[in-house]
């Protein structure tokens, strides 16, 4: 694509640099000239997640496939709140936290309460991240272990994302930051095969090679995290402790 714009690139080290007139989907087509001229990824801050998700389609239409887009979506909860964000958001997150060590151009897409919100360290997230391949060797039960401290919720049927199941030799699970579940097909203690499938109709799809698992939560909630919170709760929060909920 022809550039229709040609945005000033901000220099390193500037503090400022505005674009004027830049109305509708002029401002995304703008954005995409610029990341394509500059060797740097750039941080896009949109005001909340419905701009967000506006500003995301229009900067796929100018951009194509070739154009990286990550999203960093804010959890739509408030602080305090007594339930956790919505799985596919968690997921999204998590996906982008992961390809964010190994970024290097393109668009990174979050909005103001995102950018507010503190992050898991890295090394959080290589800690409880392991690879699956087939022919590789599996013990169930030291999976189950790994996977319960990873966060993972153990069900009957894998419905969503973060969840796995254990039947016999068959080994189904949703790994954070995919949009499909994925069953593994044990022989003994050896990967047979790896296939996604589909959570409605539980049918398997098509076959895979490889399988990389992330943490299911952005942040700990094992044992000594838990302890850590409520002593942390302690000195921050005076009155009965025991009294409120969030403790």
């Amino acid at each position: 694509m022809a550039n229709l714009i040609r945005p000033e690139l901000p220099a390193p080290g500037a503090c400022q640099l505005h674009w004027h007139a830049l109305h509708a989907g002029a401002r995304a087509l703008a954005l995409v000239e610029a990341v394509a001229a500059d060797a740097r990824a750039w941080a896009v801050v949109a005001a909340d997640a419905r701009e967000l998700e506006r500003l995301a389609a229009e900067l796929r239409f100018y951009g194509g496939p070739e154009l990286e887009i990550l999203n960093l979506p804010d959890w739509e909860i408030l602080p305090y709140d007594q339930f956790s964000p919505h799985a596919d958001i968690v997921s999204e997150r998590l996906r982008t936290l992961e390809r964010l060590q190994t970024f290097r151009r393109g668009i990174l897409l979050l909005t103001a309460e995102s950018l507010l919100t503190r992050l898991p360290p890295v090394s959080y997230i290589h800690a409880h991240s392991f690879d699956l391949q087939r022919g590789a060797q599996l013990s169930i039960e030291p999976l189950r272990q790994r996977l319960v401290a990873a966060g993972y919720a153990a069900v009957s049927q894998v419905r969503g994302p973060g969840e796995f199941a254990l039947r016999g030799s068959l080994f189904d699970v949703w790994p954070m930051g995919t949009d499909m579940p994925v069953r593994v097909d044990l022989l003994d203690d050896q990967i047979d095969s790896l296939r996604r499938f589909d959570a409605e109709s539980q049918r398997s799809l098509n076959a895979i090679e490889a399988l990389r698992l992330l943490p299911a939560r952005e942040l700990p909630l094992d044992a000594a995290a838990v302890r850590d919170f409520r002593r942390r709760f302690r000195l921050r929060f005076p009155g009965d402790v025991a009294r409120m909920s969030v403790y």
